[in-house]
């Protein structure tokens, strides 16, 4: 019976850090700036530029850099893009798709 208990402790943990992570929904009235930055060239032959984010922290979007990854072979990099709505503007992240 202790066992149980344990594993349903541990469940119940492992289940709020999987929801604390997930990804919010976040709005601000004007869309900050571009952040104009030249990665320069790729360090290696099949370089893919990713990044340059805008994350939610302190309750603003903040801008976080980039930076250079292999291409993931039979993958296609989407490029973050800003979403202007009637709640206000909200960021998509990039991804591979």
């Amino acid at each position: 019976m202790k066992t149980l208990s344990k594993l349903g402790v541990i469940l119940a943990l492992g289940g709020s850090l999987f929801l604390a992570s997930c990804e919010g929904e976040y709005y601000v009235s004007e869309q900050p700036a571009d952040v104009v930055y030249d990665p320069g060239m790729a360090p290696y032959a099949d370089g893919v530029w990713v990044g340059e984010e805008w994350v939610w922290s302190g309750g603003r979007y903040v801008h976080q850099r980039g930076h250079w990854e292999h291409v993931r072979q039979g993958h296609t990099y989407v490029k973050g893009n800003w979403e202007h709505t009637n709640r206000g503007y909200r960021w998509h992240k990039s991804h591979w798709q």
